[in-house]
């Protein structure tokens, strides 16, 4: 598959869920993006804008299987994982998959369970893998997390550990629709007929060409000194606790390669990094108590600040 092949099958998929999820291209791009670098995705945004209906129609398009869990504050981990339960037919104890095994997972409302089931993903979404009873069990190759979360501020919500919020590589707002996507959608009416209307687009194999594709790109020696200039910023920044990690790094580096594919190309331009290190970086920085900034504003600086190669 060519870079305009890529291109040409990706456009097409931003365009099938775009029926869905009208006006929203970008974010889907930038959704795709995060699959194809093997990442995992949180929305975070008021109830109502599509959080969910987007994660479904993706999932939709992508040919794999599907589950969704709807969290609450009496969730349990093995309601996520799986349990070992007794066979009595068979006179063993088996293990019992849960809802984790699966390509795509919508956790949906992610931040309404408490801190110890969300970090029951932890090693799931880091390894795709989980360990229970000291058994590991291998998830899917390609296991992509979609969660979604209100604000933390809404009643009935935990904020996501750091350790948890690490391992998204995006952080994605969708945001209210202009006003022409709006009048549209209410001309459309509800999104669900339109959702199990659905079918696959790109198959498994397709989806692993792709993924092979992002592994191929290029990123100009420019291009990782100016990621280095820009985390180093982050490290420095006097309102910051915590800067940008490593893992940090090398997320906006694999996001922008699956970006670029995504686009077309098969090297990375200096602007793909700076698109995307708000939705990569953001999550990932921790404002000192008493900070006057938030970590937006002090990202926002280092962006500004830190030069941009000529070439690239």
């Amino acid at each position: 598959m060519t870079p305009e092949e890529a291109q040409a099958l990706i456009d097409a998929a931003i365009d099938h869920i775009d029926t869905v999820i009208v006006g929203k291209k970008q974010v889907i791009r930038m959704t795709i993006a995060a699959l194809l670098a093997g990442g995992h995705v949180l929305f975070e945004d008021i109830p109502g804008v599509g959080k969910t209906t987007l994660a479904k129609a993706l999932a939709r398009t992508f040919a794999g299987d599907f589950h969704r869990i709807q969290f609450t504050p009496d969730l349990l981990p093995s309601d996520i994982l799986g349990v070992t339960v007794y066979d009595q037919a068979q006179g063993a104890f088996r293990f019992q998959k849960g809802p984790v095994f699966t390509a795509f997972l919508l956790a949906d409302e992610i931040n309404r369970a408490t801190p110890r089931v969300q970090s029951a993903l932890l090693e799931a979404m880091a390894e795709r893998r989980v360990t229970i009873d000291d058994h590991t069990h291998d998830l899917p190759a390609d296991f992509f997390v979609l969660a979604t979360q209100n604000p933390a501020d809404y009643e009935g919500t935990y904020p996501l550990p750091e350790a948890q919020l690490d391992r998204f590589l995006m952080r994605l707002t969708i945001g209210y629709p202009d006003a022409q996507a709006e009048r549209t959608l209410l001309a459309l009416g509800q999104a669900a007929p339109r959702l199990e209307a659905l079918t696959p687009l790109v198959s498994a194999a397709q989806l692993a060409t792709l993924k092979a594709l992002v592994a191929s790109v290029q990123v100009a020696g420019s291009l990782l000194d100016y990621v280095m200039s820009l985390v180093v910023a982050t490290r420095e920044h006097p309102e910051l606790a915590t800067g940008v990690s490593p893992r940090g790094a090398l997320a906006l580096v694999a996001a922008a390669k699956a970006y670029a594919v995504t686009a077309g190309r098969d090297y990375v331009v200096a602007a793909d990094l700076q698109l995307l290190a708000p939705v990569v970086l953001q999550h990932r920085l921790l404002v000192r108590p008493g900070a006057s900034a938030t970590a937006q504003e002090v990202l926002a600086e280092c962006l500004e600040n830190t030069p941009v190669p000529v070439r690239g």
